[in-house]
């Protein structure tokens, strides 16, 4: 079984922002995979398919996002599952738009919804993919910069972003980590 969460915030206010990238992958998953988003539990929505014989779920947590932990330490437990099953897709400051990075454990960097996750799950070994969202423009805070609505020009370097995390998602599944950080973890 594998549990992907991607992470965001719940809502229509936060919906076309860079905060929520990690939703608007389990969106295009769920499209792609024709898995429904619809359940709810453990703080969150999910929902549960089976992609190249493997069960998976789906989940975005509705907690938002700084604390995330809480959502994802629910659905680990209801699941019966430990940290290695679960993938954690969310934005970063550090990656330029259009990146995307998977590591199979590390540091919150900074992002407090993994560091809450790192903190109610009591480790960090567990795999996550970044999607690079640049970092804030000098004359902007961050927090306002990540919750800004996302403009058009930058539109389609986002939803690139998005397929191609949705392809290392499916070689994670189907190959696991290393071969998915050695396929994806560069820019195209």
């Amino acid at each position: 079984m594998k549990i992907i969460v991607g992470l965001g915030n719940p809502g229509s206010r936060y919906a076309n922002t860079r905060h929520n990238m990690g939703f608007w992958v389990i969106d295009e998953l769920s499209k792609q995979w024709n898995i429904s988003v619809n359940k709810t539990r453990f703080e969150a929505i999910y929902g549960e398919g089976v992609v190249f014989s493997e069960k998976v779920i789906l989940v975005k947590p509705q907690t938002f996002m700084n604390l995330s932990g809480s959502s994802v330490k629910q659905a680990l437990n209801y699941f019966s599952q430990d940290v290695s099953s679960l993938l954690i897709v969310y934005d970063d400051l550090d990656l330029e738009p259009g990146v995307i990075r998977l590591k199979p454990s590390g540091s919150a960097g900074g992002h407090n919804g993994v560091k809450d996750i790192i903190q109610k799950l009591a480790t960090q070994d567990f795999a996550r993919l970044r999607i690079g969202i640049g970092a804030s423009p000098s004359e902007m805070e961050a927090a306002d910069y990540v919750l800004a609505k996302i403009n058009e020009s930058e539109q389609k370097v986002y939803q690139e972003t998005v397929k191609r995390a949705v392809l290392a998602i499916e070689t994670w599944i189907q190959f696991g980590i290393e071969r998915a950080m050695n396929s994806y973890n560069q820019r195209t």
